[in-house]
């Protein structure tokens, strides 16, 4: 549960009105009017004087809330707000992990891991055959390692800008945020191979001499006049039928 607080000095005597908002980007919007709840707190919340209790909070609760108290005395109507921010913690699940099955070397290749149910937000670690990659940062350790990729533990991106033979291996990401424990990905495997220059050669040469052939093929056909005997019978039947009529 989460209790909101929301403390006054108007005397006991005075006629009190309580309300309270919920300040969000597309708007604000009332929680608590005319002496009842509305929205999602609707069942799950109750005033504590001026305060609210919620129980069962979610992660839809996090926000700014406002609470707003004007009261009549006999000098006129006076009025009181505060601000309160509710952050409601939430431990991250396991993130989806994009880990292509291959690569060519030389190529630009982008890992990413990504889980969106962390509050506060989560930060991603990747790791190669069990091992913490290094930050890329310039300066000791990650500098001696010659880094060839750059980690971004924000947005949780593995990215190769000329990927080698050597960054083949078994990669998976882990989503933490300080709340509860963190979660990983299952292991995937990527394979960096060199280009198959030769193959594609053959494979080039190989078509060449198949359109080769089948020109050489028509070619010896039209001189041997296949084509013209085929269309010189074709008239001669068109002639018998005439004929025979």
């Amino acid at each position: 549960e989460a209790i909101l607080s929301c403390k006054h000095k108007f005397s006991k005597g005075m006629s009190l009105r309580i309300e309270w908002k919920k300040i969000q980007s597309q708007g604000v919007s009332f929680v608590y009017y005319n002496s009842e709840f509305t929205g999602d707190l609707r069942g799950r919340a109750e005033m504590l004087n001026t305060g609210i209790r919620i129980r069962n909070v979610t992660r839809r609760d996090s926000g700014t809330y406002r609470c707003e108290i004007s009261a009549k005395s006999e000098e006129g109507q006076r009025l009181g707000e505060a601000t309160i921010t509710l952050t409601v913690l939430v431990a991250p699940t396991t993130p989806m992990c994009d880990v292509p099955s291959s690569a060519m070397t030389g190529t630009v290749v982008q890992l990413s891991c990504k889980e969106t149910e962390g509050s506060p937000p989560s930060e991603y670690q990747w790791y190669k055959n069990g091992v913490a990659l290094l930050e890329k940062t310039g300066t000791g350790s990650a500098r001696a390692a010659n880094i060839t990729y750059t980690m971004n533990k924000k947005s949780g991106t593995l990215l190769f800008n000329t990927v080698t033979k050597n960054d083949t291996g078994e990669y998976f990401c882990e989503a933490s945020n300080g709340i509860g424990l963190s979660q990983k990905c299952s292991v995937k495997r990527m394979q960096v191979d060199d280009l198959n220059v030769s193959g594609i050669i053959a494979a080039v040469v190989f078509v060449a001499l198949v359109m080769v052939l089948c020109g050489l093929g028509v070619f010896y056909a039209q001189k041997k006049g296949y084509f013209a005997k085929e269309s010189s019978s074709q008239k001669k039947t068109n002639y018998q039928s005439t004929s025979e009529k």
